[in-house]
């Protein structure tokens, strides 16, 4: 495993992170112990990095892994929507208590837009970097779907790390294109800025092109590290050969596309009713409230649909 300097921060990662969100209860809800093992296995393959988030529930996996290896430089990272200085106060010793650290090594702004979503959550920035000169959080950021909150975050001196969406079709890039945000990105890099990625697969939508999509978001200079959401030892096998630069081996390809996946809507759907009207299949129908609903006898999960979704509300896991 190559390891990489993330930006200024002083902090090296591996090229792989390991994106801990598809493991949790939000999605696979793996049980507690299996979680565990499976994180372990990743520090055995050399990754050392891990993205979280306050929403994400998966603390407590985490909390695990750092207890079993007490002397080793695990990195951590997560984010909070907190707007205020005492959400904020909140978020980050509730981090420190749940993953039972004393200093969170990355603390992200969640969902960040642009330099004005940004500016308003300026109590809460503010608070980790007091923070961070208390030697509480090593490192502050963002993460962002949309190529404005990168820019934005060229406007702060105090951010040191950004994780932005990107993956080799630009889906879910709110505002712009794959070209657009690769520019932005690229500026980014040259400033200093930390930069590791997220949805290299486009939420589980690039699963029928998995090796090209990885090695696309690996293959960019400005990125330290790519978080990949893996459940299974094969997907890390397999990520981990990816961030290597190393052939994936056929039966090890064959095993991971066997690995049984499924179309989900988001709660959050508002019922526009775009993806519907793009499904090739007619497996997407509007359901009770008008949330869009899935024939999941009908859906060949080709990802046509998360395209045409104007919020991203779309995943494959």
């Amino acid at each position: 495993m190559e390891y990489r300097s993330l930006g200024s921060t002083g902090l090296k990662v591996s090229r792989l992170c390991f994106g801990t969100l598809t493991m949790g209860p939000l999605q696979a809800n793996l049980p507690l112990a299996e979680g565990v093992e499976l994180l372990k296995y990743a520090v055995w393959q050399g990754v050392n990095f891990f993205d979280t988030a306050e929403i994400y529930g998966t603390y407590p996996y985490l909390r695990r892994l750092f207890r079993s290896y007490p002397g080793e430089e695990l990195v951590v990272a997560t984010k909070s929507y907190a707007v205020t200085a005492e959400e904020m106060s909140r978020s980050l010793e509730k981090a420190r208590r749940e993953l039972g650290r004393d200093r969170i090594d990355i603390f992200l702004l969640h969902e960040q837009e642009s330099a004005l979503t940004i500016r308003g959550h300026r109590e809460a920035l503010e608070f980790l970097v007091e923070a961070k000169q208390k030697g509480l959080v090593r490192a502050v950021g963002i993460s962002t779907h949309k190529v404005a909150g990168v820019r934005g975050a060229l406007e702060f001196p105090e951010i040191d790390v950004i994780h932005p969406l990107f993956n080799i079709r630009g889906l879910g890039i709110l505002d712009g294109t794959l070209s657009d945000m690769t520019d932005v990105l690229e500026h980014a890099g040259a400033s200093g800025k930390g930069i590791y990625l997220m949805k290299p697969l486009g939420g589980g939508n690039l699963l029928n092109e998995t090796e090209n999509a990885l090695r696309f978001a690996f293959s960019r200079p400005f990125a330290a590290s790519v978080a990949v959401g893996m459940q299974t030892r094969d997907e890390i096998d397999y990520s981990v050969r990816i961030a290597s630069n190393l052939p994936v081996p056929e039966t090890l390809k064959k095993r991971v596309s066997r690995e049984k996946r499924a179309l989900h809507i988001d709660e959050w759907c508002e019922g526009c009713g775009e993806c519907s009207a793009r499904c090739p299949q007619r497996a997407l129908t509007p359901g009770k409230g008008g949330r869009i609903e899935v024939d999941r006898d009908k859906c060949i999960l080709c990802g046509y649909c998360a395209a045409a979704c104007p919020f991203f509300y779309i995943k494959v896991y």
